[in-house]
């Protein structure tokens, strides 16, 4: 095989084709959240089993992390990638098609959340295989921009597809009309990845491309003997599972401060707005500058602001603001953290770091969840804001990558 180093135009063939996927898992993940109450109704459950459709993703992302790196590392992207999309292929069209049943759509979204960690873990890995280090960060902004696209789409597309309606006298809703919609991206989206995603190109983007890795287990014990990525698990702990736990009760934030449903629709989709806003600003200039550290304590520092606001503000223009503030720094703070993860980590396999940051960032969310539930919203952001200092400690205390040192 010839290692002569060489970036590919298909590259962006590639990137194309998998950001959508992962703005298709994003948008059948929070599919119910924005219409709870209709579909409440349409298929006459509680409240908390209406939650379970979306909770379910991460509770199977907690069982399913490992495994899927596993086979992300050991058989390829095309392989893990591609069977994310057939479960989402698969799984959407019973969403779809068996939609007027919710025993039907429980195992359908259970097949969905299966789908997930098989996507979004591979984020670093294909920007690995095809992309030069001074764009890897790039790649994963856009990544991450579409997965909160996928966000948004749900949360406002969802509601003007599911119309309530008066029929006979009797209230109904469009939901299956809207799974079938959904599914249908879906199954472009899963086919576009099966067709177009190849595992790598005959060159690699750089040279390290060319050296062998460690397996997942040897991966594993070199990754939890690297202190910056100690500190790194430590940093989305907190940073990850806040935000988790904040955008999951962010009714309850705004509800605290008298604001109305509409309103708080509109902050969390303005918290969104701005990640993808930092997605598309803050990964480009770490690229650019070649420096991962400098730019992920910017992210972390300057969210405080933002997370104070959404505390200690009442009025409404106050909370849009903080919410801009928090969602754009932030969100900005992830495809940089991924990133940092797998250079530090390196020999490890790419997928791993990632998978095992995301997976600190899913148990602390649950756990978070509970404690805002059970000590109340205020004490909760006022304890977030003493673990976003400390977050803002940890960043002084990791190193630069030796990646970026070595490219400068």
């Amino acid at each position: 095989m010839n290692n002569k180093v060489k970036v590919y135009r298909y590259r962006f063939v590639v990137l194309l084709v998998f950001a959508f996927i992962n703005f298709v898992i994003q948008m059948q993940w929070l599919t119910f959240a924005p219409i709870a109450e209709a579909a409440q109704k349409f298929y006459n459950v509680s409240s908390l089993k209406i939650d379970f459709l979306s909770l379910i993703f991460m509770i199977v992302f907690i069982l399913a992390c490992v495994p899927a790196s596993y086979v992300i590392d050991t058989y390829g992207i095309r392989i893990g990638v591609g069977i994310g999309a057939v479960f989402t292929l698969v799984f959407a069209l019973m969403k779809g098609l068996g939609g007027d049943s919710y025993e039907v759509v429980c195992v359908a979204q259970c097949g969905l959340a299966f789908a997930q960690p098989f996507i979004i873990n591979a984020v670093t890995k294909v920007g690995v295989k095809w992309f030069p280090i001074n764009e890897r960060a790039t790649e994963a902004g856009i990544v991450s921009l579409c997965q909160y696209l996928g966000i948004i789409f749900a949360m406002m597309v969802t509601p003007q597809i599911v119309k309530e309606s008066l029929v006979d006298n009797i209230r109904t809703y469009n939901i299956k009309h809207m799974l079938i919609v959904y599914a249908v991206i879906s199954i472009v989206s899963a086919v576009l990845v099966l067709i177009f995603l190849k595992e790598e190109p005959i060159n690699p983007p750089e040279e390290e491309e060319s050296k062998e890795r460690l397996n997942l287990s040897s991966g594993m014990k070199h990754m939890f003997k690297k202190r910056d990525m100690i500190l790194l698990l430590v940093l989305f702990f907190i940073g990850l599972g806040m935000f988790n736990a904040i955008s999951t009760c962010i009714d309850q934030i705004c509800k605290a401060k008298s604001l109305n449903s509409i309103q708080t629709g509109i902050i969390g989709g303005i918290m969104l707005i701005g990640g993808v806003i930092g997605a598309c600003i803050l990964p480009v200039f770490s690229d650019k500058f070649r420096k991962r550290k400098l730019f992920l304590s910017i992210a972390l520092l300057f969210m405080v602001p933002g997370l104070i606001g959404l505390t200690f503000f009442k009025s409404y223009l106050g909370m849009l603001v903080s919410s801009f503030i928090f969602g754009f720094f932030f969100m900005s703070a992830g495809p940089i953290g991924f990133q940092y993860g797998a250079e530090i980590c390196y020999p490890a396999p790419e997928s791993s770091s990632q998978g095992l940051i995301l997976l600190a960032g899913q148990i602390s969310g649950i756990i978070f969840v509970v404690v805002m539930n059970s000590i109340g919203v205020k004490t909760s952001m006022i304890i977030f804001i003493i673990l976003s200092l400390i977050n803002i400690v940890i960043t002084r205390l990791i190193k630069e990558s030796p990646r970026m040192l070595k490219n400068k």
